[in-house]
């Protein structure tokens, strides 16, 4: 297992950054559109009412298409839907970060958790700190290390069942948070490939996502306490760095904080009735008669039933998000003493735009790729091609998904960014899944098992050095060996329980991953 890691470890640092991977994706992508236009590769077109058509290369070093290169360039850039969805989400979690309502939630959520149930509390708090993306990793495992080692118990313990929660855990979650968007934005993207006028909606993987927040925080807990936990024996306190500061992490929130809390949770409130009344929801109209029937947020075709009624909501997430963090977190503000006027609020907003640069330069890159991918036709043609593959192979049924989410896992060792790697290979697997019958919404489900579950024994993980700094205050000659080896079996019970999981909940029951996410694809007549 050591010489595995260390050839993982050596693979990946081969790899060049992400935004220079990319950019030889995108130029790679119109080589490839050349070589195979030469070629000739084409495909007979599989999709209803295009009988005796083919798919063909477009090329894109031909004078036609170094044109179309030159005049879509910045609108492949501006178009790209996660883009716009990312960077608004973000307004209103930086309102509610610089607030400190995030970090308040975190430490009135662990340290006043009854002892028997704090690493429960611990795993619980990790996954829906997901919601506010890197806020788990610099608040919560730094403060269930010090919880740990102030309750006599090893403070590794603590890292482990935090970690195991943010990052393993990072997919699965009660609310929607800013990877939804994001995700959804660059699966329908890929989508479209194979049906140009397909729909992603941010919250597809909801009700996925809220069933997973259990069976991670159960089997969080019981791999720290039955396995993790004994194997890891006695602290030796005198391992531990001098400049540890407990004392801070472990103050619990103040009188002011708490009212501050209590006016933030009466605001989320009002906003949850009042999404209520804009959904008109008709079965809380017949007990309350002062609620409407039809809300603005509904379809307004009398005959749209289920996710279909609700499909004006469903596209609102984002700007949904947006207000659920804004206004509490600006109340919160208020209470405390954090946020006086607008002019903060503002100014929080402004700092979570100033640490998306390297994103955005991102995006620019992966925009380009994935438009060449599909502009080329290459994108459609490996769908076939690949699902055909998969037919002669009789893995055109749920069987599918086993390679799929272990492909994912592996791919994750190497590119850690979840918004990364699905930017790669969602425009090869979504297509050719889809061909086959599956929605694109659970091959987004399946994907999201492969990315969390390996994330916390891969030193690729963006957040993965600094969570080794952190730890090395409690041992100071710890290596990426050893850290890797204590969360190792968190990264192989997720992966097993959450695809059996995924099984049981899509195949065997029949439930829905989210709303208005069917599981089967049926292309349109």
């Amino acid at each position: 297992m050591g010489r595995f890691l260390t050839f993982v470890e050596w693979l990946g640092n081969l790899l060049p950054h992400p935004v220079t991977l990319f950019a030889i994706f995108a130029l790679g992508a119109l080589l490839l559109s050349a070589v195979a236009s030469w070629a000739g590769l084409s495909v007979a077109d599989p999709r209803p009412g295009r009988e005796g058509e083919m798919l063909e290369v477009t090329n894109l070093l031909s004078g036609e298409g170094i044109r179309w290169v030159g005049q879509s360039m910045v609108t492949n850039f501006s178009g790209f839907t996660p883009l716009g969805t990312v960077l608004v989400a973000l307004l209103g979690v930086g309102v509610a970060e610089k607030s400190g309502l995030l970090t308040a939630i975190v430490r009135a959520l662990v340290l006043n958790a009854p002892k028997p149930l704090v690493t429960l509390v611990v795993v619980f708090a990790g996954v829906v700190s997901n919601t506010a993306s890197e806020m788990g990793y610099v608040v919560l495992i730094p403060l269930a290390m010090a919880i740990y080692h102030s309750l006599g118990r090893h403070p590794f313990a603590g890292l482990a069942a935090a970690f195991s929660g943010v990052s393993a855990g990072y997919s699965a979650n009660i609310l929607i948070g800013t990877v939804d968007p994001l995700l959804a934005g660059i699966t329908e993207e890929a989508a479209q490939l194979i049906d140009p006028a397909y729909e992603v909606n941010p919250a597809c993987n909801w009700y996925f996502m809220f069933g997973s927040t259990f069976l991670i925080t159960f089997l969080g807990w019981a791999i720290t306490e039955y396995l993790v936990e004994p194997r890891l024996g006695v602290f030796d306190e005198s391992q531990m760095s001098e400049d540890v500061d407990e004392q801070k992490a472990l103050e619990r929130p103040t009188d002011v904080e708490w009212r501050g809390l209590r006016w933030a949770g009466v605001t989320a409130l009002l906003i949850s009735l009042g999404i209520v009344v804009v959904a008109g929801p008709s079965f809380l109209q017949g007990v309350f008669g002062w609620l409407p029937g039809w809300g603005v947020m509904r379809n307004p075709d009398p005959a749209a039933e289920g996710a279909n009624a609700l499909r004006p909501l469903l596209r609102s997430v984002v700007p949904l998000i947006v207000i659920f963090f804004v206004f509490p977190g600006f109340v919160y503000g208020r209470v405390v003493g954090t946020m006086r006027n607008d002019r903060d609020a503002i100014d929080a907003m402004a700092g979570a735009m100033r640490s998306m640069g390297l994103y955005i330069v991102l995006v620019f890159f992966a925009a380009q790729f994935v438009a060449y991918f599909g502009e080329s036709g290459m994108g459609s043609i490996l769908a076939v091609l690949g699902a055909d593959l998969l037919v002669t192979l009789n893995l055109d049924n749920p069987l599918v998904f086993l390679p799929f989410i272990l492909m994912c896992c592996f791919v994750n060792l190497m590119l850690g960014s979840a918004s990364a790697q699905w930017a790669v290979t969602a425009p090869i697997f979504v297509p050719m899944l889809m061909q086959i019958g599956y929605s694109p919404e659970v091959i987004q489900a399946a994907y999201r098992i492969g990315d969390s579950s390996t994330n916390i024994i891969t030193p690729m993980m963006s957040y993965f050095g600094l969570i080794l700094a952190v730890a090395t205050k409690y041992k100071r000659d710890l290596g990426i060996g050893t850290m890797v080896a204590t969360m190792l079996p968190y990264s192989m019970a997720f992966l097993i329980g959450w695809t059996v999981f995924f099984y049981l909940w899509v195949f065997v029951i029949g439930l829905p991953v989210g709303p208005g996410s069917p599981t089967e694809y049926i292309p349109a007549s």
